[in-house]
């Protein structure tokens, strides 16, 4: 690897730049509660393990020459978060004014799958395969094989994706106060809903380089 200075400063950046990953988790946090919001980082760090693992053997490349490929990730990802928004903005619309209890049925089972959407948004977003591709191989010498520097870098990605995200759900957390009164959390999950959507109609218009 070389400057890795210069790769932990630029991960830095790029994992604090907001995306379809922290409208999840952000959603999920508020919505449901820290232990959601957890869950949901937990699933997104399992999905950035994949396209590590993915880069590593070279599928990344596959999926960036393969135009078929590209399509068929890129078309699943979107309709899986223009669902997440469309799911979101339909239960803020027929939500009901009376608080549910947190250890009720229904709120279970939204925890459950805090796991699954976090870890769907990420798997199925193929910029995060061409991020890989192009991003990682700035940092390795071109002499020396990429197997072990490609592995550690996303090891490292990954690491601090999760460090990040977890300061963040906290924080959230920590503000919750404020941010689950009816009027605040009607605002956000009107937004996170429109972004969701709108991040899910960006990937689709993506095209392949």
């Amino acid at each position: 690897m070389v400057n890795i200075s210069v790769f932990l400063v630029m991960c830095i950046l790029l994992i604090i730049l907001p995306g379809p990953d922290t409208a999840i988790a952000t959603k999920n946090t508020l919505t449901i509660s820290r232990k959601g919001g957890l869950q949901t980082i937990l699933g997104s760090c399992c999905g950035l393990l994949i396209h590590t693992c993915a880069a590593v053997i070279g599928l990344s490349a596959i999926i960036v020459k393969s135009a078929y490929i590209f399509a068929v990730l890129k078309y699943v990802g979107a309709v899986y978060l223009c669902y997440l928004g469309i799911k979101t903005l339909w239960t803020l619309r027929t939500q009901s004014p009376v608080v549910q209890d947190e250890a009720s049925i229904e709120h279970k089972y939204s925890q459950q799958s805090c796991f699954k959407q976090g870890f769907l948004t990420n798997v199925t977003n193929p910029k995060v395969a061409v991020f890989f591709l192009t991003f990682l191989p700035q940092f390795v010498d071109g002499n020396s094989g990429a197997f072990f520097p490609f592995l550690i870098m996303g090891l490292i990605y990954t690491a601090l994706t999760m460090l990040w995200f977890i300061f963040y759900v906290y924080l959230l957390d920590r503000i919750s106060a404020f941010m689950k009164k009816p009027s605040t959390k009607a605002v956000i999950e009107g937004l996170t809903g429109a972004i969701l959507i709108a991040f899910g109609i960006k990937l689709a218009l993506e095209k392949a380089h």
